[in-house]
C-alpha cells in the first residue's frame, strides 16, 4: 500500500511544484464597494485638513461676540482627535449658546414666544383637520364703522357672488360673468410699518395716499340666448343662477336656468368644459375645500359631483323630495344640502355613500312675545360652521342651528331680519273703494343669502331689508347670538324693545284676521345701506386667517335670483365692505392716520 494512506496527516499534504503559479494573495475581508484606493484616501484627508483650516481662519476673522472664536481650544490641545464635522458641531453648538444669552439680556425668550405661536397655530391646525369651530373672532372686528363701495356693469339682478383672493366674481341673470380685482387693505403690514419706523425715528408720518376703494374690473363673459339649440356653443343661454371659484385660483365654475353647468379658466375667464347632465336649472355650486372636486344642486332633486382636475363627471346623488335650492362643503368629503319644500337639510357621505336627513319647521312655535307665529315652508339656504354644525335660512325668517347628532335643530331664531310691512290698501286692493285698513299681515322677510367663516363662530345673513347682519354662536354651541350689522350700527328708539336680537317698535300694531296682533321691524332712519335683495355674501380674509380684518362683498338685486315674486327698489351689481380688527383701528385712531370713512 503506499505510504500516502498509512503516514500521518502532518505529512500527507501536497507539495507545490516550484513552476506552479505564484501563490494567490489573501483575500479581504472588506466589502469591494468599500474599498478606495490610496489616491482616494489621501484626496479625503487633504480636503478635511482644507476646510478645519478654512474654519480656523474664519474663527479669527469672525466678529467680536458672534461666538465664534475658539479662543484657548484654537489650539486643538483640547480636541486633538475630533474630526471635522464633530468641529463643525461644536461650534454651531457654541454659537446657539452665545445667541441665546444676548437674548436673555434683552428680557424676553425667543424660543418662548416662537413655541407659543407654533403651539397655537399646530392646534389650530388639528382642529381645522378634524373640522371643529376653534376661532371666537365675531367679537374682534367693529362691523359698524366698517367702509364700503358699490361696484356695477350694466347688468340684470346680480343672483350670486364668489371669492378667490384677491378677485372676486360675479354674476347675473343676463348671462353675465365679471371678474373684479378687490382693493388693498387701508391696515396693511407695508403702512403700519411705516408710521412705526416714523414714530420710531421722530419723524411726522406722511398720510398715506389715497387708496382705490372700488374693486377694478378684470375681465368679462357673456352668454349669447340666441344660441339655445347649438349644442357646440360654450357659453350660457340662459340666466346665470351660481358661481364659485375654486381655492387655487384656477377654475371657475357657473350654473344657470339653461341646465348647463359651465367650467371657467380664472385667468381670463375662458370656457374649457360645458356640462349638460343636469335637467333642470343649476341652483348651486361649491368646491371642497382645499381641492377641485366640486358639488353642484339642481331643481332636478339631484346633487353632482364632478372632478375637475380630469374635466369629469362622477356620480349623483338621490334622496331630495323637491327642488335642491342651495349646497355647502368644507374640507371632508361631506356636504349639506337644503331640499326647499320638502323641508328637510341632508349631510351627504360620499365615501360612505349615506345621508343623514335633517327634518325641518323650526320657528312654527307661537312666540309669546310676538304673539303670533308664520310656519316654514321652505328652507332656502344652508352654509357650514365646521364638519359637525351647520345653519340654514328660511322663507319664515328663521336661522337654525343643526348638529350632526340631533334630527332637529337645536337653535332657531325667528325672524332674524324682522317683519315686511304690509303693502298699502290701494296697491293690495282692485275694488273701486279702496278700504282704509291693510288687507294682509306683516310677513317675515325670508332668508335670501347665508354665509360663515369656516371653522369660526361667525355667520353673516341677508335679506331685503338694506342691511347684513352679523350673528354668531354661543360658548356653549347652543344658541344663535346677534352681534351687529355691517355698515353702520342696529338703532334703537325709545319705545321699541329688542326680541332676539331683532328690533321691534311696540307701538306699531295691524290687526290680521285672527285678531292677533302683528309687530313689525321699526324702520331705520336712515337710509339702507344696501337697498335691493341680497342673494349672495362671500368673505375674504385679509392676511393670514383674517388678521388684518376681512372684506365682505354682497351680491344685490332688485329680483329673487331664482324668481319674479318679490321686486324691490335697488341697483343691481354687488356692495363690498372692508371691516377691520378693533385693535388696528384703535393703533390707528392713537396716530395720525384716523379711521377711514364711508
Amino acid at each position: 500500500m503506499p505510504a500516502f494512506f498509512t503516514a500521518p496527516a502532518s505529512q500527507r499534504k501536497r507539495k507545490r511544484n516550484d513552476t506552479a503559479a505564484p501563490a494567490a494573495k489573501k483575500r479581504s475581508t472588506i466589502p469591494t464597494g468599500a474599498r478606495k484606493p490610496q489616491k482616494d484616501i489621501q484626496l479625503r484627508a487633504s480636503r478635511d485638513e482644507s476646510i478645519s483650516g478654512s474654519e480656523s481662519e474664519e474663527e479669527g476673522r469672525s466678529p467680536e461676540g458672534s461666538g465664534l472664536e475658539d479662543g484657548g481650544d484654537s489650539s486643538g490641545t483640547d480636541h486633538d482627535g475630533e474630526t471635522g464635522a464633530e468641529r463643525r458641531l461644536r461650534l454651531a453648538e457654541r454659537y446657539l449658546e452665545n445667541i441665546k444669552e444676548e437674548v436673555d439680556e434683552l428680557g424676553y425668550d425667543a424660543a418662548d414666544i416662537d413655541r407659543d405661536l407654533i403651539a397655537e397655530r399646530l392646534k389650530e391646525d388639528v382642529a381645522e383637520t378634524k373640522g371643529r369651530l376653534y376661532r371666537r373672532i365675531a367679537s374682534e372686528f367693529s362691523f359698524s364703522s366698517a367702509t364700503y363701495a358699490r361696484f356695477r356693469a350694466d347688468t340684470h339682478s346680480t343672483a350670486a357672488v364668489a371669492t378667490c383672493p384677491p378677485y372676486v366674481y360675479t354674476v347675473s341673470k343676463d348671462m353675465t360673468l365679471l371678474k373684479w380685482e378687490i382693493p388693498e387693505p387701508p391696515f396693511s403690514p407695508e403702512s403700519v410699518s411705516t408710521k412705526e419706523s416714523a414714530t420710531l425715528n421722530g419723524t411726522k408720518p406722511r398720510k398715506p395716499a389715497p387708496s382705490r376703494r372700488r374693486p377694478k374690473r378684470i375681465a368679462c363673459a357673456k352668454g349669447n340666448k340666441n344660441m339655445v339649440g347649438d349644442n357646440t356653443y360654450q357659453g350660457h343661454v340662459d340666466a346665470i343662477l351660481t358661481v364659485a371659484a375654486s381655492q387655487d385660483g384656477k377654475f371657475v365654475v357657473t350654473g344657470g336656468r339653461d341646465r348647463r353647468l359651465i367650467v371657467w379658466d380664472a385667468a381670463n375667464l375662458k370656457p374649457l368644459r360645458v356640462f349638460t347632465q343636469h335637467r333642470d336649472s343649476v341652483t348651486g355650486v361649491v368646491f371642497r375645500r382645499g381641492t377641485n372636486q366640486l358639488y353642484s344642486s339642481s331643481k332636478d332633486r339631484t346633487i353632482k359631483l364632478w372632478s375637475l382636475n380630469e374635466l369629469a363627471y362622477v356620480e349623483t346623488l338621490f334622496g331630495h323630495q323637491d327642488e335642491v335650492t342651495d349646497i355647502a362643503a368644507l374640507a371632508q368629503e361631506n356636504c349639506v344640502s337644503v331640499g326647499a319644500r320638502d323641508r328637510t337639510a341632508r349631510l351627504w357621505k360620499v365615501v360612505d355613500e349615506t345621508q343623514l336627513v335633517f327634518r325641518g319647521g323650526g320657528g312654527e312655535k307661537k312666540n309669546k312675545s310676538l304673539g303670533t307665529s308664520f310656519a316654514e315652508g321652505s328652507i332656502d339656504r344652508v352654509a357650514m360652521i365646521d364638519e359637525e354644525m351647520f345653519v340654514t335660512g328660511s322663507d319664515n325668517g328663521s336661522l337654525s342651528l343643526w348638529t350632526i347628532h340631533k334630527k332637529k335643530p337645536i337653535f332657531t331664531l325667528p325672524l332674524a331680519h324682522g317683519l315686511d310691512p304690509p303693502p298699502p290698501p290701494e296697491e293690495a286692493s282692485a275694488e273701486q273703494e279702496v278700504p282704509t285698513k291693510p288687507l294682509s299681515a306683516p310677513q317675515p322677510r325670508w332668508i335670501t343669502a347665508l354665509t360663515t367663516i369656516p371653522y369660526s363662530d361667525l355667520i353673516l345673513s341677508g335679506s331685503w331689508d338694506g342691511q347684513i347682519r352679523v350673528w354668531k354662536i354661543s360658548d356653549d354651541k347652543r344658541r344663535i347670538e346677534a352681534v351687529e350689522t355691517v355698515g353702520r350700527p342696529a338703532e334703537k328708539s325709545a319705545h321699541s324693545s329688542s326680541i332676539n336680537g331683532r328690533i321691534v317698535d311696540a307701538d306699531i300694531e295691524t290687526p290680521a284676521d285672527d285678531g292677533a296682533t302683528a309687530l313689525l321691524d321699526e324702520e331705520p332712519k336712515t337710509p339702507a345701506v344696501i337697498p335691493g335683495i341680497i342673494n349672495g355674501i362671500a368673505i375674504i380674509e385679509r392676511g393670514d386667517r383674517g388678521k388684518d380684518g376681512i372684506y365682505i362683498v354682497a351680491a344685490v338685486g332688485s329680483e329673487h335670483r331664482l324668481g319674479r315674486w318679490i321686486r324691490k327698489k335697488g341697483k343691481s351689481g354687488a356692495v363690498g365692505f372692508e371691516v377691520s380688527r378693533t385693535s388696528l383701528l384703535l393703533k390707528d385712531s392713537n396716530g395720525d392716520g384716523g379711521e377711514h370713512s364711508t
